[in-house]
């Protein structure tokens, strides 16, 4: 099984079901996960700022940096590859207080964002883990779409996954 690595301020879309995509380092930032189980296609984005508006020549040139710009282009990518909007299954996670005196807001803010973004699109999120004092890895089997969680100090929690997990035979991580 291959694993692609969606870095901060990054994005990537798979439709190949031998793909892992994993994120880490989820302090403040915020991951979205994207699954269509009927065409298998995955996308897993990982933005660090809310609002695109601190920096538009930023955005443009990563709009993955900020969850305003990078959750859009998320959905395009995916729907390129062939998910359909009424099939995708949603998940965020991150968005934690990670200093203790966080003046800027920053988790709560992207998480604020992220919904915003997402109830603005008319999409649902199925699984939400996000706020606490703790940073996590996110990981999405392309395969069966589950979502793995881990959360420092604690153990990994499954998020969700398709009712019928498909054979994990396929290519390489496209």
């Amino acid at each position: 099984m291959s694993q692609l690595v969606v870095g901060i301020g990054d994005c990537q879309v798979s439709a190949d079901p031998q793909c892992t995509l994993i994120t880490y380092a989820l302090g403040s930032c915020i991951a979205v996960a994207v699954y269509d189980p009927v065409t298998k296609v995955g996308g897993l984005l990982h933005y660090l700022l809310p609002d695109s508006n601190i920096d538009l020549e930023k955005a443009q040139k990563n709009p993955f940096m900020f969850g305003d710009t990078g959750i859009p282009e998320l959905f395009h990518r995916a729907y390129r590859m062939g998910a359909q909007k009424q099939r995708l299954i949603v998940s965020v996670a991150g968005g934690a207080q990670v200093m203790s005196s966080e003046y800027f807001n920053i988790g709560k803010r992207n998480q604020l964002v992220a919904k915003k973004v997402l109830w603005r699109a008319g999409v649902l999120v199925r699984h939400e883990e996000t706020g606490g004092e703790s940073s996590r890895t996110l990981r999405m089997e392309l395969a069966t779409g589950q979502i793995m969680l881990r959360t420092a100090g604690r153990f990994e929690v499954v998020l969700g996954s398709t009712p019928n997990p498909v054979s994990k035979k396929g290519a390489q991580c496209a």
